[in-house]
């Protein structure tokens, strides 16, 4: 058992703690806290983890705790949608990685924003029609199960948090922003310093 595995084990000591699993929140009980996560029939049809061989890496992650540095951004592990590698492309020592997505995902993804696949919070580089490209260091995939993917792998995608809320407010109030926002923004940005 690696040190992380023990770490979040004991980490573990809450009943019904939450852990996320290849991007999957699950509810993980003190007596099979590490051995087995309580998988509702839908975890198994709307996510890969029904699909995953025994034995397969997956991605670890316990759940913030207030008052933890947030370096990435907010995931709540509730998967959208299973997508789809399209390629990997070698460019120097990073991959080009590119993952379809279903057209419900498309207003929720944007160039320099961010998604999670397989329960790894990226930046996403471009989107175009129904793909988008991520970039993976080798440091992101040395350590996490990333290093597997291959064109036609299937992996677990959450849209960015805020993004999902922002599309429900404008859909329920039917504003839209206006290019005079974008404006306003980019001015207020200009201001405090940022170019």
């Amino acid at each position: 058992m690696t040190d992380f595995v023990t770490e979040i084990k004991n980490d573990l000591h809450a009943l019904w703690a939450r852990l996320s699993a290849e991007g999957h929140a699950l509810a993980a009980s003190v007596e099979a806290m590490y051995e087995k996560a309580l998988n509702a029939a839908e975890t198994a049809e709307k996510t890969t983890l029904g699909r995953l061989a025994l034995g397969s890496d997956v991605n670890l992650e316990r759940s913030l705790r207030v008052g933890d540095r947030l370096g990435g951004h907010m995931l709540s592990g509730h998967v959208d949608a299973v997508a789809k590698i399209a390629s990997v492309e070698e460019q120097g020592e990073a991959w080009l990685v590119r993952v379809g997505f279903g057209q419900e995902q498309a207003r929720f993804l944007a160039q320099k924003g961010s998604v999670t696949l397989d329960g790894v919070s990226l930046t996403v580089n471009d989107v175009s029609g129904l793909s988008l490209g991520v970039m993976l260091i080798p440091h992101t995939r040395e350590v996490t199960s990333l290093k597997h993917w291959r064109p036609g792998s299937e992996v677990n995608l959450e849209v960015d948090l805020v993004a999902r809320y922002l599309a429900r407010y404008f859909e329920v109030t039917g504003q839209k922003p206006a290019v005079a926002d974008d404006a306003r923004f980019a001015l207020a940005l200009e201001r405090a310093g940022y170019k």
